[in-house]
């Protein structure tokens, strides 16, 4: 008898931490014994690519799509021109080969219908013909603690509808000791029923990657921006922050992120030149290791991110990314920060001197302990795709 199948679907726009959290939760699935494939909609990444690949996920790549900025209603195609109706059709085709082809016992759909209205012109077709099935699949939404933006009452409404018509269950990727998910979908409760919270999904990666320098990180100042797309700004002030700081005389290690544009990349080494104490890199394999040996870290409040670093018992200074529309980072660490597991610093009052005032307050708290938050989200998600891959709806 074969293993279930699991389709899983993502779609990242800007970052890549959709598409992280993805393949974090992929892999899971596959350790739990799981035939899963997960089907991405976005730009390829190499490396998460390669990690599937050596788990047994297979990585189903779409024609790639991205947001032309952010407000995240325009997409742009591979070419980076703007997606028309005939590109639409030929996607929504592939994406239902694929389906068809994997004949899952579950379908998960990452973030929609909370989020990833855009991609809805083959998503619905998708949940059409998972209804139509002869053998129904179970259907889940795969969801972050913390919806981003502003949404209408109608637009929320028509997210209930859609979940009471398609969905069977949704996986919070939260604890609710810190965040319920009401904080962010009011109208959580009309479908307390559906939801479970998994815990937080964190990279389960060893502390050092392959290759890595097991040395590397200890009792320095680790600043990243994920995929450094959005992170110019906190790259630079945390740079000109470090002659502020009281631990200036530790060494810096600055991850730009491979989506950095190229030019900011040269701008960095330029200002960096004349400083032994400060490293630029674009990325490590062996970043959740340099998170467990630094003296500090700097961040944005992504969730991949900052589940890495609470997960690694790090100090840190985080600066929610607050432009367009976005919302979730910010009610993330000001969460986190009430608790005193972060020091935040708001977007809005970055500066090399807030910084480095900033940086000065953390270092004097105490770690975040082990028991911070449930971060078994990848492991309880996979055991209850399990359970429902054997026994459907329940």
């Amino acid at each position: 008898m074969s293993s279930p199948r699991v389709f899983l679907y993502v779609q990242h726009l800007l970052g890549i931490g959709h598409l992280t959290r993805a393949a974090t939760l992929a892999r899971a699935l596959a350790s739990a014994g799981l035939q899963t494939t997960l089907v991405s909609g976005g730009s390829p990444v190499p490396a998460i690519a390669a990690e599937l690949a050596k788990d047994g996920v297979r990585l189903l790549q779409l024609p790639a799509a991205s947001a032309a900025d952010l407000s995240f209603r325009t997409l742009l195609d591979e070419a980076g021109r703007v997606v028309d109706e005939a590109w639409r059709r030929r996607r929504t085709a592939e994406l239902l080969r694929a389906y068809e082809a994997c004949d899952p016992q579950v379908l998960v759909l990452e973030l929609f219908p909370f989020g990833r209205r855009q991609m809805r012109f083959e998503l619905l077709p998708l949940l059409e013909a998972a209804a139509a099935a002869p053998r129904r699949p179970f259907v889940a939404c795969s969801v972050r603690d913390i919806l981003g933006g502003r949404k209408s009452a109608e637009r929320q409404e028509e997210t209930l509808q859609w979940i009471a018509r398609y969905f069977d269950r949704v996986l919070v990727h939260g604890d609710p000791a810190i965040l319920e998910f009401g904080r962010s979908f009011p109208f959580a409760e009309r479908i307390a029923a559906k939801l479970h919270y998994t815990g937080y999904v964190v990279n389960e990666a060893p502390a050092s990657g392959c290759g890595a320098d097991p040395g590397a990180g200890k009792d320095e100042v680790l600043v990243s921006a994920g995929g450094g797309a959005v992170g110019a700004a906190l790259l630079e002030a945390a740079i000109r922050a470090r002659p502020l700081s009281s631990l200036r005389d530790r060494v810096w290690r600055v991850l730009a992120g491979n989506n950095l544009p190229q030019a900011d990349f040269r701008r960095f080494a330029d200002l960096i030149a004349a400083d032994s104490g400060i490293v630029l890199e674009r990325s490590r394999p062996d970043f959740v290791g340099l998170l467990s040996r630094c003296a500090l870290s700097i961040s944005q409040a992504g969730y991949n991110t900052l589940m890495e670093t609470l997960r690694a018992g790090a100090r840190a200074v985080v600066v929610p990314f607050a432009a367009g529309q976005e919302t979730e980072q910010t009610l993330r660490a000001r969460c986190f920060a009430e608790r005193g597991f972060v020091q935040v610093l708001e977007e809005a009052s970055l500066t090399p001197a807030a910084l480095a005032a900033a940086v000065d307050r953390a270092v004097g708290r105490p770690r975040p302990g082990a028991g911070a938050a449930n971060f078994s989200g990848a492991a309880n998600s996979a055991a209850l795709v399990a359970r429902w891959a054997r026994e459907g709806v329940a």
